[in-house]
């Protein structure tokens, strides 16, 4: 139970579709300690597991003062207004843009212990559930852009301190 290195865009791990949690154990306990630890730092609203490095499909979430998780989500509907919203992502640390998200969602997943959960969100943490379960399905949110704010993206991607260069 620790507080984990974020992985940066160019790892492989957040570009590959994650794969169901099947079974309740106690790693996976100690994946969902560790994802809401690394989420609760402040100036944090989610960490998905492959933002960490692990390829199971849980995310955490932190906002409005409320830590949680959800295992195996899936988003069953998305409504309100498809609006741009100020974006980042620890995994690309320094890049923002504004992302098209629903105004509100619905989702289902499952806690720690198996009980299955249906969350409608709306705001804040309806970017979230989406922005998290993009991770979850291998897609960050430069891939929710048009070409052109994308291409802004990158050149400013290649700009930073981290970015991995061959």
């Amino acid at each position: 139970m620790a507080v984990r290195e974020i992985r940066l865009f160019g790892d492989p791990v957040l570009k590959t579709a994650t794969e169901p949690i099947l079974e309740f154990s106690e790693s996976v306990k100690s994946l969902i300690s560790d994802l809401e630890q690394t989420t609760a730092i402040a100036g944090r609203a989610g960490v998905a597991a492959n933002q960490i490095g692990v390829s199971l499909r849980a995310f955490g979430y932190h906002v409005d003062g409320v830590v949680g998780h959800l295992i195996n989500p899936e988003i069953l509907e998305k409504s309100g207004e498809l609006v741009e919203l100020d974006e980042g992502c620890l995994s690309l640390p320094e890049i923002w843009s504004k992302t098209p998200r629903y105004t509100k969602v619905k989702i289902r997943g499952q806690t720690v212990t198996g009980e299955v959960l249906e969350i409608q969100a709306e705001g804040l943490l309806a970017q979230v559930f989406q922005h998290e379960v993009d991770h979850l399905d291998g897609l960050v949110y430069l891939d929710r852009l048009n070409a052109q704010e994308r291409k802004v993206c990158m050149e400013a991607l290649r700009q930073t301190s981290w970015f991995m260069r061959d």
